[in-house]
């Protein structure tokens, strides 16, 4: 997969919203950030539904001392579209560390989103403690072997979660495995090439920044799967900040944190939660309006923001 350097980086990257409002109708998708009791406006026919990701719940620092709070200010949001979303993806990093009680506060505080269901992958934080017996025992019922990995069709669009975090503490970068790989072939298989395809996944399925461990080692042999579909959208997050690219058919997303930023690739030692004042994060982790054009144009993208 294609490797950007830090200018290229900078030049598709920019710092935006946490939460994402995607709509489909007639196999495109296309995506803008929620603001205040904004109408979602599925097109006749399509349906809206919301990425949220890396909402960090147990995390307290001075970028941000209470998760909880801006993650209750997003859902607030969620709760203000009209249609509701047909349903909420969760693309990992729900607690800080497996801090005792997380999953306890992020599963209360998603009760109240207004939604037919919320479909979970993990993050790196969500299995460190425990190899991911926490997550399972919640999550794991109805995914393929009880490991994670599941796939759903709604309204003519096939739907893939991915897990690529089991090895991330061990190894510093997403991994998906030769069980993973070979379950998603044959997923794919009896699938029409017209068909929409939307996988999600916690890390990055392409190398965003591999000395940061920004990248899925295995994800190019996956996404060969892919390559026939004439519509693929890959939805991530674990970077907390805002990318995109498009390569062939397949166009990437990955989506801002609930809780804090990280730097951009190069602009500091190592990644992890920005040292700033509570004030300047909050316009590093607000809301932005993003546009997708088809055809391979970039994504438009208008910030406003939680400050």
């Amino acid at each position: 997969m294609d490797r950007l350097d830090r200018r290229g980086f900078l030049e598709c990257m920019a710092w935006a919203g946490s939460a994402v409002v995607w709509t489909t109708a007639g196999g495109v998708l296309s995506s803008r950030m929620l603001r205040p009791a904004e109408a979602a406006g599925a097109p006749d026919g399509g349906f809206s539904f919301v990425q949220i990701s890396d909402t960090h719940i147990g995390f307290k620092g001075q970028a941000n001392g209470d998760a909880a709070a801006t993650l209750q200010q997003l859902l607030d949001r969620v709760n203000a579209l009209r249609p509701a979303p047909a349903f909420v993806i969760h693309t990992g990093d729900q607690t800080h560390g497996q801090k005792p009680g997380a999953f306890d506060t992020v599963a209360e505080l998603l009760k109240g989103v207004r939604t037919e269901r919320i479909f979970y992958v993990p993050g790196e934080h969500d299995v460190f403690l425990d190899g991911g017996t926490e997550y399972l025992t919640r999550y794991g019922k109805g995914t393929i072997g009880g490991r994670g990995w599941q796939s759903f069709d709604y309204k003519g669009t096939h739907f893939v979660g991915l897990v690529n975090v089991l090895k991330y503490k061990g190894e510093g970068m997403g991994a998906l495995g030769q069980d993973q790989i070979e379950w998603l072939e044959k997923d794919l298989a009896p699938l029409t090439s017209s068909t929409p395809v939307v996988v999600f996944a916690h890390v990055p399925l392409w190398a965003v920044y591999p000395q940061w461990g920004w990248v899925t080692e295995d994800a190019a042999r996956a996404l060969t799967s892919l390559k026939r579909f004439g519509s693929v959208t890959v939805l991530n997050g674990h970077i907390h900040q805002v990318l995109t690219k498009v390569e062939g058919n397949v166009r990437f997303h990955t989506a801002m944190s609930t809780a804090f930023p990280q730097p951009a690739p190069g602009a500091a030692p190592a990644p992890g939660p920005m040292k700033i004042p509570e004030t300047d994060a909050r316009r590093m982790i607000g809301l932005a309006e993003v546009t997708f054009v088809q055809g391979g144009q970039p994504l438009a993208i208008v910030d406003s923001t939680l400050g």
